[in-house]
């Protein structure tokens, strides 16, 4: 027999003032309309109430298939009307079986044999009172299958032993539903408090380095001035964190993510090329030694802040990330209109110009040293493979047996050298850097500005020039590792993020007009953030680019493959923490030397691994708890599985990722230094023999 069935159900309902999504009854409240030929028992003006959880129960039965193995629900009794009395006494004997499966799974010690269930018996609890109950409606059901020819359609034994199932069915239900939905208290109240005290040490180092923290370079202003005196960088930074956070509590908010973050970005450096405009006037350059040579760093500092700003206009045009405005044109969509000889020609000359920008800004310093040859292997021949492999392997759909070896031999062969070059640099660049100055050695940014004691200050110039080469080989390798696992739409914009980074950190070489290192790390952190959503990335996890996991893994690893992944994902904060490196290198250093003309050891740590470590730990650690209480005030949320709960993990996952970059920062860094340390404390000891 064929029984047609049509189920009608609505979406959520809403306020009387719109809004919806919440957890109250106007919101949760929906329709659910069961049509068929047969009768349902029920008047039309009878209204049945249900839970969600119950409909998928109530259809699984209908259909004569198993209760989906998780499901609490309880079935709807009033549409299974038009059945017989021993048919509807069996679903209701599967529904029982199927919640009496969950109830053992939460009590291991429900064996319902040995618990005594008299009758009249009160005061059982728990999985006692759970085993009295199916027992005493199993027992109804058993003998009224047993009397054949005395049972009566409808009769008082089949009301019972309905009467008897529900009592059960609802019991089990609500209970595990409570259960399902239980929080521990405890637990999350130790958690959220462990994560306050964090967040609170954090940024309770940050007011106390800040305290009595120089601007980022030569002081236009007195030492109390400076710290009396809020600018509109460090007002607007701070306003980011509070924007942010309270846009978490919109589902809307989240899913368009990345309109606040481009929007913020590139408002604060507006805020900065006209901070720079300011600074930059005739009037206020009049009682300058060498006007020629401010104005020209001025007009550096325009440069670099207006290629930071059409750098960021062309990553927010990449890709139309989000929701709502996803089917929108963008240029990726452009692009791959235009066909794949279009994408392989702006990949190759993205790998072209990272190649070149990275060799260059390598070699200016160490032009006429000893280490040029060794630079150039290091940045030539790993970009060749990449090379290689993007012309030969990448767009290979149907290959060979022996060409796909190939290709993932070539891919672990960049993977190796790219590790062991950094790791050789890591170690062996502060054992062989000159202790003396020497004119061959000029760093891009600030050559003409050493002074004559630092020139002459092995730890500050040894320290600064280690340090950049370190930095340089960390970003290019991480370039490289990106343009080889991104997808090929994605290399322009790893390009791109190399300039916003380098004409950031160009900027801030000098400390720029009245800027203190916290904005100045901040705006590197924002910019990070900023190309993590330009690269393509969204809160929501279909957006993670699998494919790339699986390049060059010959044998499926769950564990490389996700290293992998999450290094394709959070591919711009990462970078952005890297290239602190490079930041602290081409800092001017020159207010590390008292009046002694002694070196301030720890106002160089503080600059060098302090700020570059603290203020992204500080800035995430804040975002990490507000979404954590976010999270817990919208758990009865509508979206709270399809927005909220996503954005958390990836509000994790990058707190995963900021504590690895900040780590081996202030490993490097500290490894570096120690070097130069026991380096300087050998040669003195060599000339007092």
């Amino acid at each position: 027999m064929c029984i047609i069935l049509q189920l009608v159900v609505s979406d959520h309902g809403m306020t009387e003032s719109g809004n919806h999504g919440g957890s109250s009854y106007e919101e949760t409240d929906s329709l659910a309309l069961f049509i068929s030929p047969g009768t349902f028992g029920y008047t039309s003006e009878t209204d049945i109430k249900a839970f969600q959880v119950d409909i998928a129960a109530t259809l699984a039965l209908l259909f004569g298939v198993p209760i989906p193995k998780n499901n609490i629900g309880m079935l709807m009794e009033d549409v299974f009307t038009s059945l017989t009395d021993e048919q509807q006494l069996r679903i209701l004997e599967l529904n029982s079986w199927q919640l009496l499966r969950l109830l053992q799974a939460q009590f291991p010690e429900l064996e319902c044999g040995r618990f005594s269930c008299e009758s009249g018996s009160g005061g059982h609890e728990g999985a006692e009172m759970f085993c009295c109950l199916y027992l005493d409606a199993a027992a109804l059901f058993e003998s009224w299958k047993s009397k054949n020819s005395s049972r009566s359609a409808g009769g008082d034994d089949y009301r019972n032993i309905v009467l008897a199932y529900q009592n059960f069915l609802r019991s089990a239900s609500k209970w595990l539903s409570g259960r399902a939905t239980d929080k521990p208290i405890g637990l999350l109240a130790l958690g959220i408090a462990a994560m306050l005290l964090s967040c609170s040490i954090l940024v309770g180092l940050l007011f106390v380095y800040g305290r009595d923290a120089p601007f980022g370079g030569r002081q236009h202003l007195s030492h109390i001035d400076n710290m009396k005196k809020w600018h509109l960088d460090e007002i607007f930074s701070l306003a980011v964190i509070f924007i942010l956070i309270s846009s978490m509590g919109s589902s809307s908010m989240v899913e368009e993510e990345q309109y606040i973050w481009h929007f913020m970005t590139a408002s604060l450096y507006l805020i900065f090329f006209r901070k720079t405009l300011q600074f930059s006037t005739p009037g206020r350059l009049l009682d300058a030694q060498n006007v020629d040579r401010k104005q020209k760093r001025s007009c550096s500092r325009i440069y670099s802040i207006v290629a930071v700003l059409i750098s960021g206009r062309i990553l927010k045009g990449w890709h139309q990330g989000g929701v709502n405005w996803v089917h929108l044109p963008d240029i990726s969509k452009l692009l791959e209109q235009a066909g794949s000889a279009a994408i392989k020609s702006l990949q190759l000359i993205s790998v072209l110009l990272v190649i070149s920008i990275s060799l260059t800004a390598i070699l200016l310093p160490f032009w006429k040293s000893h280490f040029v040859m060794l630079f150039t292997i290091i940045f030539l021949f790993p970009g060749w493979l990449v090379l290689l492999y993007i012309l030969n392997y990448q767009d290979s759909i149907v290959t060979s047996a022996s060409s796909d070896a190939i290709a993932t031999t070539v891919a672990q062969s960049i993977y190796a050298l790219l590790s062991i070059f950094t790791v050789v640099i890591l170690f062996t660049i502060p054992w062989f850097m000159p202790l003396k100055n020497s004119k061959t050695f000029r760093l891009f940014c600030l050559s003409s500005d050493i002074s004559p004691q630092i020139q002459r200050e092995p730890l500050f110039w040894g320290f600064r020039y280690s340090i950049y080469a370190i930095g340089w080989c960390c970003v290019f390798s991480w370039c490289l590792l990106q343009l080889l696992l991104q997808q090929p739409i994605n290399s322009m914009p790893v390009l791109l993020l190399l300039v916003q980074i380098l004409a950031s950190i160009w900027y801030f070489s000098d400390g720029g007009p009245h800027t203190r290192q916290w904005v100045e790390v901040a705006a590197l952190y924002y910019v990070g953030m900023t190309g993590h959503f330009g690269l393509g990335n969204t809160n929501t996890l279909a957006t993670i680019d699998v494919a790339g996991a699986y390049i060059g893994v010959s044998s499926h690893s769950t564990f490389i493959s996700g290293i992998l992944m999450f290094i394709i994902t959070y591919a711009s904060p990462m970078f952005a923490l890297l290239s602190m490196l490079i930041y602290v290198s081409v800092k001017d250093m020159s207010a590390f030397m008292d009046t002694q003309n002694d070196m301030n050891v720890g106002q160089l740590l503080k600059t060098c691994v302090g700020y570059p470590c603290l203020v992204p730990l500080g800035l995430n650690s804040i975002f990490l708890v507000a979404y954590t209480l976010i999270l817990l005030l919208m758990r009865n949320h509508l979206f709270v599985w399809s927005v909220f709960s996503p954005k958390y993990l990836y509000v994790c996952a990058t707190t995963a990722c900021i504590y690895v970059g900040t780590s081996f920062v202030a490993l490097a860094t500290t490894y570096t230094f120690m070097v130069f340390v026991a380096r300087r404390k050998l040669k003195e000891g060599l000339m007092n023999e």
